[in-house]
C-alpha cells in the first residue's frame, strides 16, 4: 500500500507540513517540515490518532522550522535536520526573518545517502542545493515502484525554488533537479514546501523554468 500524507499549509507563508503514515490509520507518523502553529498541528495529529515520532527538516528558511521546536518539546520526537544548515536551527536569531523562532539542537544531522527510520518508513536522504546550500530532499520508496519525495523548496508544480536568498544559486539549483530525474523514477509523486504535489514525470515535461533539462 503507497504512504499516507497528508498535507498542511501553515503560517503567513502557507508553506506545506506533510504528515506521513505508512498505511492510513497508522500509530506513528513523521512530521516534514513543521513550520508554524504547533499547538494547532500538535490538535490535528490527537484527533487523527497519529503519533508524531520523528521530525524531517528539508532546510531552515524561517516558514519551514518556526513549529520545530514546539513540536518536538511537546511530544518527545526527535529531530532530522541537513548537516549544512544545523547553525541556523540551532539559532534563528542569526539569519533575517527570524521573528522570534525557537531555538532547537537537532538529535540528527542527515546528508547525502543517508537513511532516516521513522514511523516504520525508510526515508533516503538527497542534498539538493540550490535554493539554499544545505538543502536535503527525503524520498520514500514503495512497494509500487513509484515513491514519494519530500523536496522542500528546491521544486514545486510548475514552478522552482528562488534562488536570490543566502546560498541560492541557479545552476546549482538546476543541476539538483537534473539529479532527481536521473535517480528516481519518473512517477514518483513530489511533494513540495508550497503548493500542490505534482510528480517528476510531469515537472519534466511541462516546468517552463526546466526546458534545458528536457530530453530533445
Amino acid at each position: 500500500m503507497p504512504l499516507a500524507v497528508a498535507r498542511y499549509p501553515l503560517g503567513p507563508f502557507q508553506a506545506n507540513c506533510y504528515v506521513v503514515r505508512a498505511t492510513a490509520g497508522a500509530a506513528d507518523a513523521a512530521v516534514v517540515d513543521p513550520g508554524a502553529q504547533g499547538a494547532d498541528l500538535r490538535l490535528e495529529l490527537a484527533r487523527t490518532g497519529a503519533r508524531c515520532a520523528g521530525i524531517l527538516v528539508t532546510h531552515t528558511d524561517v516558514d519551514h522550522i518556526g513549529a520545530v521546536a514546539e513540536l518536538a518539546e511537546g511530544t518527545g520526537a526527535e529531530v532530522w535536520c541537513p548537516a549544512g544548515e544545523a547553525d541556523v536551527l540551532r539559532d534563528p536569531s542569526s539569519v533575517p526573518r527570524a521573528g522570534g523562532v525557537p531555538a532547537y539542537e537537532p538529535e540528527h544531522l542527515v546528508a547525502d545517502g543517508d537513511t532516516v527510520e521513522v514511523a516504520g518508513i525508510t526515508f533516503e536522504v538527497v542534498d539538493v542545493p540550490g535554493h539554499s546550500s544545505g538543502h536535503v530532499a527525503y524520498h520514500a520508496a514503495s512497494p509500487e515502484g513509484a515513491g514519494c519525495l519530500f523536496s522542500g523548496d528546491l521544486l514545486f508544480a510548475g514552478s522552482v525554488g528562488r534562488v536570490d536568498l543566502t546560498g541560492g544559486d541557479w545552476e546549482t539549483l538546476l543541476a539538483s533537479i537534473a539529479r532527481l530525474f536521473e535517480r528516481f523514477p519518473p512517477e514518483t509523486v513530489v511533494y513540495s514546501g508550497h503548493g500542490p504535489e505534482t510528480t517528476l514525470a510531469a515537472e519534466r515535461a511541462t516546468n517552463p523554468y526546466l526546458a534545458e533539462l528536457r530530453v530533445s
